[in-house]
């Protein structure tokens, strides 16, 4: 071994390259998109989130939303840039507790270089110190962000985060949440998980929120306003909180009549789906315009227009399934759709033939029998049906239709074996369209290629040997339409304007 003299001037710039990671070459920004084929540019590479604190205030009077959101994170590769996904006007950013530069970029980028690169395996915990007007910003030519009369409604997919608050917005990267907004007196907060507490302060009232469960970006939602709110217990002992606006007018009675019996639908959706996987339910209806309903984890968001014709619990058996299918267990990416839709509106199915009012396989004959072959309804591939069809008729019908295929070939005991594990074996992640398949493989102990195939990603109408009935090779006009239809039909829209 030679030893080497430094002098002490050379020894100082020593000391100080020792001080830079021999790999900074190798620190890179994170990516713009976490690769989701169907939306390139939501989420983020480069981290993983694991908790959101939002801290809010707004006002009704002007939309003035302002926050502070402390996102705790840890880095997956090393990072000298990260970007999360974001609308309002920042005034700062600091990481691990220092000022952090940032700028925008793109149609909802937020891009932010800490002080110092980022190791991976790095905890990290950013603050972002925002304001502006979420009615007044917009992205891709849209925005998710609802005024009403007296207040706004945060509640869209597969996007609403980026109007209230900063985010890696995909479903795949779940986190728990803290939501806390302060509004004024005489208006009330709503959101997921349970109510902490409120607290009120010189004609200002806060509401703390939290979710303790692994919750997605999209299903976070957040409404303001006059509100109704009810309190109670189901059956099987899961805490209900249901919230009407005072302005729903006509729709009042019907909204109540459906939403009301949430604690009723939840406890017999366990006896399909295994425990509840939450610390509460619930459902709120709100003054706005839109047309669709939306499974917002623990806390259902429904349109009035839901209601227009009178109560539907079918759209609320709709959306509970989703707190098992799609909240519990989140699609890995956007092409699994076919996992959230298929099976919640299959619990349709379910619960028409428990009301009496049509069987799984009598509303499966009247679909087939519903489209002929040169319908596009049987272009549309719910296995994949790319993005302009994520939310087509084709995804909730044919995918249910799909769901009976399956019933009907591996037969009842393994079916209803497949529907009650899927939930325990993914609980609170994210799985794949081949995932499920897999799963009910192994329970079932058939091979499912072909069926899968058939049934959700061939552009053509299955056979009518594929279908396994005789029932299906009648037409439409000769197959009677369930009594349940019309209800489940007026949910066809459940995620469209």
């Amino acid at each position: 071994m030679h030893r080497r003299l430094i002098a002490p001037g050379a020894l100082a710039a020593a000391s100080l390259l020792l001080a830079v990671p021999a790999s900074a070459a190798a620190y890179q920004p994170g990516a713009p998109g976490i690769g989701d084929p169907y939306y390139p540019y939501y989420g983020n590479g480069g981290y993983d989130v694991s908790h959101y604190d939002l801290r809010l205030k707004y006002q009704p009077r002007t939309d003035e939303l302002e926050g502070t959101a402390t996102v705790l994170a840890t880095t997956t590769q090393d990072l000298s840039r990260f970007d999360l996904d974001f609308l309002l006007d920042v005034s700062e950013v600091r990481v691990n507790g220092a000022k952090a530069a940032f700028a925008t970029s793109g149609q909802h980028e937020l891009e932010i270089t800490p002080a110092a690169p980022l190791r991976k395996g790095t905890p990290v915990t950013v603050v972002v110190r925002y304001r502006g007007v979420p009615s007044t910003k917009s992205a891709y030519g849209f925005t998710t962000w609802h005024r009403t009369p007296d207040g706004a409604v945060a509640a869209d997919e597969p996007e609403a985060a980026w109007w209230w608050f900063p985010s890696n917005d995909h479903p795949s990267d779940k986190a728990t949440y803290d939501v806390s907004v302060t509004v004024p007196d005489g208006t009330q907060a709503i959101s997921n998980g349970t109510l902490q507490s409120t607290s009120s302060r010189l004609g200002w009232t806060r509401y703390t929120w939290r979710s303790r469960a692994p919750q997605a970006t999209y299903l976070a939602t957040l409404a303001i306003g006059r509100f109704d709110v009810t309190t109670g217990r189901s059956e099987g002992g899961v805490p209900v909180v249901n919230a009407y606006s005072r302005n729903l007018g006509d729709n009042d009675g019907a909204a109540r009549a459906s939403v009301e019996r949430t604690g009723e639908l939840v406890d017999w959706l366990t006896g399909y789906f295994g425990p509840y996987p939450f610390d509460s339910v619930g459902g709120y209806v709100p003054d706005t315009t839109t047309g669709y309903a939306l499974e917002t984890q623990t806390r259902v968001y429904y349109s009035p227009r839901q209601f227009a014709n009178g109560s539907n619990t079918s759209v609320v058996v709709h959306e509970l399934a989703h707190q098992w299918y799609g909240d519990d267990v989140s699609l890995k990416g956007w092409r699994d759709i076919w996992i959230n839709e298929g099976f919640a509106r299959y619990a349709q199915w379910l619960w028409s033939e428990h009301e009496g009012e049509g069987t799984t396989q009598e509303l499966a004959d009247y679909v087939y029998a519903s489209h002929p072959a040169d319908d596009p309804f049987w272009t549309v591939a719910p296995g994949d049906p790319g993005p302009d069809n994520q939310f087509d008729i084709a995804v909730y019908d044919r995918g249910a239709l799909a769901v009976q295929a399956l019933r009907n070939e591996v037969g009842d005991d393994a079916f209803f074996a497949i529907l009650k594990g899927w939930p325990k074996e993914h609980a609170y992640g994210n799985a794949s369209v081949a995932d499920f398949r897999a799963y009910a493989e192994k329970v079932s102990g058939k091979p499912l290629d072909a069926l899968f195939d058939t049934w959700l990603f061939q552009p053509s109408k299955p056979a009518v040997s594929a279908a396994r009935t005789v029932s299906l090779a009648r037409t439409s006009a000769t197959v009677p339409q369930p009594k349940s239809w019309k209800e489940i039909a007026a949910t066809n829209g459940v995620h469209g304007g």
